[in-house]
């Protein structure tokens, strides 16, 4: 009786995944369900919103089981004036998750194994091979002897057959200062010896530092959206704590936000800032005109530009130079901007790209990008100037220049939004020719490699995304060069990636970029300061039956649903306090196996 009763509990809760697994596959689940009233199950296939990441990197795919948050008392009964819908679930997100009972969640764990069992051919699973679950996760309560708050369980497989199961047991205490406080590597090999009659282990090390967070660079970066951790990992870890030797594998993740003040690129962003304003204007038939940069309006600074070419100055020569030097009054008037040889301003600004330049600090209204442009084509219908512009301009002033030359201009019509687009496209047109001049300049990549982001052929709004794209791979690399001192060896592949991510993804400051790179070239900024994760592994077998101890330190509570006692310390600041220790979190992943005959 006790046995069909088991089986009985561990088919439905295996019909139960199945179904949910199939579901999610097809993208047609997305939220919780509950199993049993109290138990709520969630298919986690995003690496990002994995509660595990922090301690455990398995399966893409995974299930996570924890309680269900209680309802609100008398939640039924409650009117608009006690709860309303926003206060509920701003209850239920203060709650967090919510574990299960350690006992509850081995109940889970052994269902799950059981139904891998091909020894039990009553289950439906046993019968069907082919659907194999993801890896299973169950928060717990830590109510055990041993406080476990993780048990997890993942299959083994050979040749698309299940042969055993994967255990984890996650223990997590802290936060605690102090090497003497902490395990020592012995302990932690015989602890493993011990557990798993092994006689010999290797051990394998991962560190991770917030270079950006380094006292090196921490006086020139301001709070903003931009990161670069490296990770390190290892073989023959020599003790706790150990940084990582100069052997070790190195990689840089880098995240970099648009619209830093300090950024060397701050001007070119202010620029192309505009230009979205007069996109998002032309979508919509609206413009947010931002706040003019000029005393003078546009109409005054483009009359004195067409007067200095009807006096025959040699502006061509004196004005671009006047045009960079004030560009970079502009950057260095930002307190604390970082400077940088990699970026050089361009001296060829062409008429419509002077135009340009002055417009987009001073207009302030329609009106302004109408009267301008008005008194331009004026200047170009009555022979007052012929302006020289760059070779292979594709803006429709443009045009109207090379026609001026030969005394026979197109008429224009200064009516509806046709004055914006004009003003956008000479943007569009001088805009290209900048991160032209930066990426080729620096020999970062060719022409061709460009092509697909310089494109005029494509609708107007996509040619502005496009060069918004540009300037986040020109962010990337300038401030990898001003902050990190990364030279052409590691920049060039770093813009290759990323020309590559966005010739196929969309638009992303969210998205970290990767960087192999050697321990040297960063070593000052990581050697005298503390890691926000240190890591060891403690592992022996081979293949399959390759068994690991894992512990780790940790900055921040790498568990969620668990209330640690935070002592009286300053926790925030030594992490990163020079010439403090600082205060961790220690996790300890205990791995054990069970394989089917």
């Amino acid at each position: 009786m006790k046995k069909n009763g088991l089986t009985a509990a561990t088919s439905e809760f295996q019909k139960f995944l199945i179904a949910y697994y199939q579901d999610g596959q097809k993208g047609e689940l997305k939220q919780p369900l509950v199993y049993e009233s109290d138990i709520q199950v969630q298919l986690v296939n995003d690496e990002g919103k994995n509660p595990l990441r922090c301690i455990w990197s398995g399966s893409k795919s995974v299930f996570i089981i924890e309680k269900v948050i209680p309802k609100l008392e008398n939640e039924e009964e409650t009117t608009e004036d006690s709860f309303s819908p926003d206060s509920k679930l701003h209850f239920k997100e203060a709650l967090g998750p919510m574990p299960l009972a350690v006992m509850k969640a081995r109940q889970l764990i052994s269902w799950y194994t059981i139904a891998h069992n091909p020894n039990m051919p009553q289950l439906v699973n046993a019968s069907s091979p082919a659907v194999v679950l993801p890896p299973v996760w169950v928060r717990c309560d830590s109510s055990d002897p041993e406080g476990t708050c993780w048990l997890g369980a993942e299959t083994i497989r050979t040749d698309s057959k299940v042969t055993g199961i994967n255990f984890h047991s996650v223990t997590c205490k802290g936060p605690v200062t102090g090497k003497a406080s902490f395990i020592n590597l012995d302990e932690l090999k015989k602890a493993h010896k011990g557990r798993h009659h092994s006689s010999t282990v290797t051990t394998k090390g991962y560190a991770q530092y917030d270079l950006f967070g380094s006292t090196v660079v921490e006086s020139s970066i301001i709070e903003s959206q931009s990161s670069v951790v490296v990770d390190f990992t290892w073989s023959n870890v020599e003790n706790i704590l150990q940084t990582p030797p100069l052997t070790s594998a190195a990689t840089l993740n880098i995240k970099v936000g648009s619209g830093d003040q300090r950024s060397p690129v701050y001007q070119l962003y202010k620029e192309l800032e505009f230009l979205i304003v007069l996109a998002e204007g032309l979508k919509t038939g609206e413009t947010d005109w931002p706040e003019p940069l000029e005393t003078k309006t546009a109409v005054e600074l483009v009359r004195t530009l067409i007067e200095d070419l009807k006096n025959k100055f040699d502006v061509y020569q004196k004005q671009p130079a006047k045009e960079s030097e004030k560009i970079k009054s502009d950057a260095a008037s930002v307190e604390g901007s970082i400077q940088t040889a990699f970026v050089t301003d361009r001296g060829d600004l062409d008429f419509a790209e002077q135009l340009w330049s002055r417009m987009r600090r001073s207009v302030a209204s329609y009106r302004d990008v109408v009267d301008s442009l008005t008194l331009v084509i004026q200047a170009l219908k009555f022979g007052d100037i012929q302006p020289w512009i760059h070779r292979g301009s594709s803006s429709s002033l443009s045009k109207l220049i090379q026609q001026s030359y030969h005394g026979n201009m197109d008429n224009f019509s200064f009516t509806g939004l046709a004055p914006i687009r004009m003003l956008l496209e000479v943007g569009l047109d001088k805009m290209r020719k900048d991160y032209i001049n930066y990426f080729i300049g620096q020999e970062l990549t060719t022409l061709n490699y460009l092509d697909y982001f310089l494109s005029s052929s494509v609708d107007v709004q996509e040619q502005v995304q496009r060069l918004k794209k540009l300037h986040h791979m020109l962010e990337i690399v300038v401030n990898c060069n001003a902050f990190l001192n990364l030279s052409h060896e590691h920049l060039f592949p770093l813009t290759q990636s990323c020309l590559q991510f966005y010739k196929k993804h969309p638009y992303s400051e969210d998205h970290v970029f990767h960087l192999q790179i050697r321990p040297s070239v960063i070593s000052n900024f990581y050697q005298n300061e503390h890691p926000q994760t240190w890591r060891v592994e403690v592992s022996s077998g081979h293949g399959q039956k390759e068994v690991k101890t894992t512990w780790q330190l940790s900055g921040k509570a790498p568990v969620e649903h668990v209330v640690f006692d935070i002592p009286d310390i300053p926790f925030e600041t030594t992490i990163n306090g020079e010439g403090e220790e600082p205060a961790y979190f220690t996790t300890m992943i205990s791995c054990s196996q069970v394989h089917f005959m």
